[in-house]
């Protein structure tokens, strides 16, 4: 095995006050690249995220997917003894995130400017809902909210029915941009020895997301229609039935699909048929043009349509499901899986799909409530005396 290169990120310390996905993503993804994330959480019974459900050994698999490498520190911030802790571990930390609810960081004085002004070599990340200013800077946002408040959703699913994704496309967007700008700023402090705030909305990551279907709308006078698992403005795309199951192709230029209307329809003239030579005429003409197309593939197995599709160089897939994904031959060809222990047992963990040469993220376990209180406390100078009376007053 080659040597391994040192993690990007050694020495780098957040501190995150964080729940749920958006926050904890950004911060798992420092500490898979060697940062140490100190996850600060309630006392009573942390972040909410740990009680999502009990699937993976008794945990979240929430929790499991975005807390692994974290040491679990629990505080009440509410009182002062904790408040004075978590100024300790900021006096000294590089990062500082926090995902509260609205107003929360600025009533405990945790908003970036107050940072800054403590601690100028801080770099704080804010992740919100609508932003820390503006008319909706005050309301909570949920994932399934923000998908609903960016248009996302007048975008997905069958026609007679707007649908939200079937992940958190909003936290985990937010959760990239967040991680991103904190690269950014940690580059940004040790090129030019200014600390930057970082701050990310969950509205406005899906906002960039939209950004195909808002040129289209506000330029073409109408905005894309909802067509399912089919593309509003690409046509032949999407799914078609096959004598066993579905198979999913693409078309992308009028160059594949000549070779298609040959090699697969078995009819060229198909090609330069004024409803279907061009893309635009093509989804004029969808319904016509995915009636052809399965006549074709309804004759076909799903294994010969695909054998078929590759021949001809047109994209394919199969539709398949989670189970299918966790056996995917091209996660276990490339060795893509590893192990993470959790609280309850070992669980299957994937690479981050960044691949940096010579690097292998760390895969340190998950933390249970609490499980480096004391170690960390203890860094602090706490004695054995002092974390007792802490626990006591139930500040930890």
């Amino acid at each position: 095995m080659a040597p391994q290169t040192a993690l990007p990120l050694a020495g780098i310390t957040v501190v995150s006050v964080e729940q749920a996905v958006a926050a904890p993503f950004a911060t798992r993804q420092l500490a898979d690249l060697g940062a140490r994330v100190i996850k600060v959480e309630r006392p009573d019974a942390g972040d909410f995220a740990r009680r999502y459900d009990e699937t993976v050994h008794g945990e979240s698999s929430y929790f499991v997917w975005l807390n692994r490498s974290k040491e679990s520190l629990t505080l009440d911030l509410k009182s002062d003894e904790g408040r004075d802790i978590l100024e300790k571990l900021l006096s000294t930390a590089d990062v500082f995130v926090q995902n509260l609810a609205p107003g929360a960081a600025a009533r405990m004085n945790l908003d970036a400017q107050s940072l800054q002004q403590r601690y100028p070599s801080l770099i704080p990340c804010d992740v919100s809902g609508y932003g820390n200013t503006g008319p909706w800077s005050d309301r909570k946002a949920y994932d399934m909210l923000v998908q609903g408040e960016s248009g996302l959703m007048s975008l997905t699913g069958p026609d007679e029915c707007p649908s939200k994704a079937g992940v958190s496309i909003a936290d985990i967007a937010a959760g990239m941009y967040a991680y991103s700008g904190i690269l950014s700023a940690l580059y940004t402090r040790a090129t030019t020895g200014t600390a930057r705030a970082v701050e990310v909305a969950l509205f406005e990551a899906l906002g960039e997301w939209m950004g195909s279907p808002a040129y289209y709308t506000e330029y073409g006078g109408r905005q894309p229609s909802r067509v399912g698992a089919e593309h509003a403005t690409i046509a032949p795309y999407g799914p078609f039935p096959t004598a066993d199951g579905t198979v999913l192709l693409s078309i992308q230029n009028d160059r594949e699909w000549s070779a298609f209307c040959a090699e697969v329809l078995g009819d060229a003239s198909i090609a330069t048929d004024p409803r279907f030579c061009r893309n635009s005429s093509r989804v004029e003409h969808r319904e016509e043009c995915n009636a052809l197309i399965s006549e074709r593939t309804r004759q076909l197995s799903t294994d010969d349509a695909l054998a078929l599709l590759d021949k001809v160089s047109i994209a394919n897939g199969r539709l398949g499901t989670v189970s299918d994904f966790l056996s995917h031959p091209s996660l276990a060809g490339r060795d893509r899986w590893r192990e993470v222990q959790t609280p309850g047992g070992p669980a299957r963990a994937l690479l981050p799909p960044a691949n940096l040469s010579g690097v292998e993220p760390r895969f340190d376990p998950v933390p249970a409530l609490g499980a480096h209180t004391d170690a960390i406390l203890g860094e602090l100078g706490y004695t054995d005396a002092a974390i007792s009376e802490l626990r006591t007053a139930e500040t930890v």
